[in-house]
């Protein structure tokens, strides 16, 4: 199994997303040893926004393709994905624009659009300082998940999970409960997979 692990909050050890990807892939490797894991860290080592290049050598292209490259070849993408400013941060917005390529992962057709990267589960870790949740009363806010899921689904991906920690800004409590309810769901989803 290949394994593509992302993370893009700046929060470094504070993460609460980060803290939960690593234990997905750590529940991953410990049910599949031979998992074969590809980790980037888009905050310590950013991809650039996406610019058209005319040379395919230029080092922007050839890190786009790499990019591309290793998640069309992935069985299962984990990301650390913040809530910024109602979104996603924009080191996974630069992600998301080179693995997003028409006639790669999408094409257009007189169907309309078709995704071409489906057979992969995408688990996404995510973090907000505040409830956004279905119901809650600033779900109508939620361009985090709510953009997460369209863009895979968008590319064909199927199985989207979130693993969620929501209120963590709200207090030390109420931050401890929801990283512990977190973390419980973890082996739940983890399992799915096998």
């Amino acid at each position: 199994m290949k394994l593509l692990h992302l993370d893009a909050s700046a929060l470094g050890s504070h993460s609460v997303s980060r803290g939960l990807t690593a234990a997905i892939v750590r529940e991953f490797t410990k049910n599949a040893p031979a998992t074969e894991v590809i980790y980037h860290d888009l905050v310590a080592n950013p991809i650039p926004h996406w610019t058209p290049v005319a040379d395919a050598s230029d080092p922007a292209a050839v890190l786009g393709s790499q990019m591309l490259e290793e998640f069309l070849a992935a069985d299962v993408v984990v990301i650390g994905a913040p809530m910024y400013n109602f979104g996603v941060p924009s080191q996974l917005k630069a992600w998301i624009d080179r693995v997003a390529v028409a006639g790669k992962s999408f094409r257009y057709t007189a169907n309309g659009p078709e995704g071409l990267a489906g057979g992969k589960r995408v688990i996404i870790a995510s973090a907000r300082g505040g409830i956004y949740s279905e119901g809650s009363a600033a779900a109508p806010m939620d361009f985090q998940e709510t953009y997460l899921r369209a863009v895979f689904g968008f590319l064909g991906v199927t199985d989207i999970e979130f693993v969620r920690a929501e209120g963590v800004a709200i207090s030390e409590d109420n931050k401890a409960e929801s990283v512990k309810s977190a973390h419980a769901s973890i082996g739940v989803v983890t399992r799915k997979a096998a």
